[in-house]
């Protein structure tokens, strides 16, 4: 069965894959840089509620699969993310300036991690035999 997140007033599950990338997509994250870089972004993220389920970080490149809130947007979560570690990695690691305190690229690219179809239809089909079921039994 399927795991559902919920607030007070929804049930939720939505999942993003989102890719981003260093500044002038410089090979800067290896090493001790790497390992520290990973830890700010899966702390940061923690302090919004955000959970990392997978990520990956390459020389020149970020992979994360995040499950976000239905009450935050992709946008604000990952403007978050990267500002804030950026101001992170250059306090911390005392990395080189490019300009300001810039260490990400301006652009993200993110898609949707979302049921299979199948699934949906189904839940479809058995949402309407619940809602006859209580009708007929006097729960409208």
């Amino acid at each position: 069965m399927h795991e559902w997140n919920s607030l007070s007033h929804i049930r939720w599950d939505c999942k993003y894959h989102v890719v981003f990338v260093p500044k002038y997509r410089k090979k800067q994250l290896y090493g001790q840089m790497r390992k520290r870089v990973r830890a700010i972004l899966w702390d940061l993220s923690r302090q919004i509620g955000v959970d990392v389920l997978e990520g990956h970080l390459m020389a020149d490149h970020v992979h994360v699969c995040l499950r976000v809130a239905s009450k935050h947007s992709i946008a604000h979560v990952i403007g978050f993310l990267k500002g804030k570690s950026a101001v992170r990695i250059h306090r911390e690691l005392g990395h080189q300036r490019m300009t300001g305190l810039h260490f990400w690229s301006r652009g993200y690219c993110v898609s949707t991690v979302g049921l299979d179809e199948e699934t949906i239809r189904r839940y479809i089909r058995e949402q309407e035999d619940r809602d006859n079921n209580q009708q007929r039994l006097g729960f409208e």
